[in-house]
């Protein structure tokens, strides 16, 4: 096993499971391992403390969160199967969608899970059976643990927007999400052509997991029946091949709902989130799908503000050419100027 990459994560993770279908569809060497155990005091030193841990064959340090991963890959690995479109154009916007989908609709993923005490209590065990070694009392142990983890995660939704006020927006964006995709992903269509992109991983991470939690699980299956079937197949596209959308093709309707879920949600998130931390205010606010939204300001997401602004403004004058009546017409654009 010289030769494979080392990944650290979890199976209830989304950012654990983008990374290693990731993995799996660029056919890079790799081998997949549970934080748990022996495995948990390895990783001990390793800063930030979140999961994924990628470790490159013969190198002692290690890589986190999962979007600088996917870049550190594609600079390593210039001949394994890309996730960029070809296009800058079409390369940024599939960007901007999987920023949502890391930092928007992650929140309906924390939501499902912690909210609903069905989800609570499938989920905490869940995750404590894959961070318990097997032992003699294993089952006793594993339920204290669940509880821990149910009671830690539940103090933490207001931190991140779950709140009782926030659950009609949180819930609308995963609704809209499945009926963006329900017809057109499935059988070898992705986002930006028959070959998945950036953008196809970071939703399919927040995906997996809310098809497998009992309540959104259940929403997908009635709501989106095709998109339970391609989160299937997204995690593992290894014997998948396929071409990326030519500039001169449309974009598909599933590019331009989501860019239009970016337009009315994230990105005003985004600047308002931005806003509060340079101002000094304790707290985000304002109205998305018509209705009040509200949260403490996070400096991470200022970051990804400031990052989609810098890739956004990198672009070509013909590449901007090129998107900006699509970004105009979802929204998007003013927030990106």
């Amino acid at each position: 096993m010289e030769n494979c990459y080392r990944i650290v994560g979890g199976l209830g993770s989304p950012y654990s499971m983008k990374i290693r279908a990731l993995f799996r569809y660029r056919r890079i060497p790799h081998i997949f391992e549970m934080r748990n155990g022996d495995i948990r005091k390895q990783v001990e030193h390793v800063k930030p403390q979140i999961i994924p841990m990628v470790q490159r064959p013969g190198d002692a340090s290690w890589l986190v969160d999962s979007t600088p991963i996917v870049y550190a890959l594609e600079e390593l690995h210039q001949d394994h199967r890309s996730v960029l479109p070809h296009d800058p154009g079409q390369r940024f916007l599939a960007e901007l969608i999987e920023d949502f989908a890391d930092e928007w609709l992650t929140k309906a993923m924390f939501h499902y899970r912690w909210y609903y005490a069905t989800d609570a209590d499938f989920s905490a065990y869940w995750i404590a059976t894959d961070q318990i070694t097997p032992s003699d009392d294993a089952t006793t142990q594993r339920r204290a643990f669940a509880q821990q983890i149910a009671a830690r995660q539940i103090e933490r939704m207001p931190m991140v927007g779950c709140t009782e006020a926030n659950k009609p927006v949180i819930e609308t964006t995963y609704q809209r999400v499945l009926d963006a995709l329900e017809p057109h992903v499935g059988f070898g269509q992705f986002l930006f052509g028959t070959r998945p992109s950036i953008a196809d991983f970071g939703l399919f991470g927040q995906l997996k997991t809310l098809a497998d939690d009992p309540t959104p699980q259940w929403l997908m299956r009635q709501r989106s029946p095709t998109v339970c079937h391609w989160v299937r197949q997204m995690d593992d596209l290894s014997g998948q091949s396929g071409d990326w959308l030519s500039p001169e093709q449309a974009l598909p309707q599933v590019v331009c709902a989501l860019l239009r879920l970016c337009g009315e949600a994230y990105l005003p998130f985004l600047r308002a989130n931005a806003m509060a931390l340079q101002a000094g205010d304790e707290r985000v606010e304002l109205s998305i799908f018509e209705r009040p939204y509200a949260q403490v300001p996070f400096r991470y997401q200022a970051k990804c503000f400031s990052r989609l602004q810098h890739l956004y403004g990198a672009l070509s004058t013909q590449d901007k050419a090129q998107i900006m009546p699509i970004l105009d017409v979802t929204g998007c654009l003013d927030s990106l100027l």
